[in-house]
């Protein structure tokens, strides 16, 4: 709207006489019908210059704002349209990692908002009729932001410098398992690439306890002569509790049994004091490579 407010200006503006003219003009022959067109002029001529003044500034702000609104109303669009069978990551359909900007060719903005308008025809992609035409712009800008995000916190790292320091400096293979080698006691990374977004993974690098999924829980008992057993939680019903321990053993125990029991804070320490925003960047491009065997 502020596009067209502005070319109708800037149209007067065209269509009007030049100002120093028009000034002149005023200016040296006042009076009479001479001077009322005179001023009539100017005046076109200033509300046609406020004008295009106007659109400018209201654009740029309307861009400003709309850059946020549409990736905030993209995010709520996904959600409600894609999540159900994309996965909220985007990621569960084969070929296609919508967090990761994964088509399976190249897209442009107007394909994908075409393919979103109209789904794919004798595929299980559907139209998304309820959806306005800005919507489907908003949800393209919240896939393209997302996947650029993605790319950003990955930039700069090397995947190989990455493998080095989780294989070696950073002990991460006493805790964790990649492709069968590794420790049983934390969870498997052979596809956490796939499963977690590099923004999620860098988090988990420098909060670990900000977010904990719920199949890696950590849990702790203490049994009835008072021993102390800690491990990631396996499974839980209102009668037993199964864990690997620390020492990658399969237990299992019977709540009725047990002095106490209960979840408890993440034993993966923060990499924050311990790693350089440099080996961060490696670990983290490590650990998005990392897809798992392929669908």
């Amino acid at each position: 709207m502020a596009c067209d407010f502005q070319a109708r200006c800037e149209a007067a503006l065209r269509a009007s006489p030049p100002l120093r003219g028009t000034l002149k003009a005023a200016t040296i022959r006042p009076g009479g019908a001479k001077r009322h067109r005179s001023d009539q002029r100017v005046q076109t001529r200033i509300t046609a210059l406020l004008c295009v003044a106007l659109a400018a500034v209201t654009g740029t702000a309307a861009a400003q704002h709309a850059t946020a609104f549409d990736v905030e109303d993209g995010a709520r669009s996904f959600a409600s349209y894609c999540a159900q069978c994309h996965g909220p990551d985007g990621n569960l359909i084969p070929g296609i990692d919508l967090g990761h900007g994964q088509f399976r060719r190249p897209l442009t903005d107007d394909e994908i908002a075409g393919i979103i308008m109209n789904g794919i025809p004798n595929t299980a992609m559907p139209a998304t009729p309820r959806l306005s035409e800005d919507g489907v712009r908003r949800l393209v800008a919240y896939l393209r932001s997302n996947a650029k995000s993605q790319a950003n916190v990955a930039a700069g790292g090397d995947p190989e410098r990455g493998r080095a320091l989780f294989e070696g400096e950073g002990k991460c293979l006493d805790c964790h398992r990649v492709n069968g080698t590794g420790s049983r006691v934390g969870p498997d990374l052979s596809d956490i690439g796939r499963l977690r977004r590099a923004v999620e993974i860098r988090e988990s690098l420098l909060d670990p306890g900000a977010e904990v999924q719920p199949n890696n829980r950590s849990y702790r008992v203490v049994t009835a002569d008072g021993k102390k057993v800690s491990g990631r939680l396996l499974n839980q019903d209102t009668f037993t509790v199964q864990m690997i321990d620390t020492d990658q053993h399969l237990r299992s125990f019977v709540k009725a049994s047990l002095r106490e029991h209960g979840f408890e804070k993440t034993p993966m320490p923060s990499l924050k004091d311990t790693l350089n925003a440099q080996q961060i960047a490696d670990l983290v491009s490590y650990l998005v490579s990392l897809q798992g065997a392929p669908p």
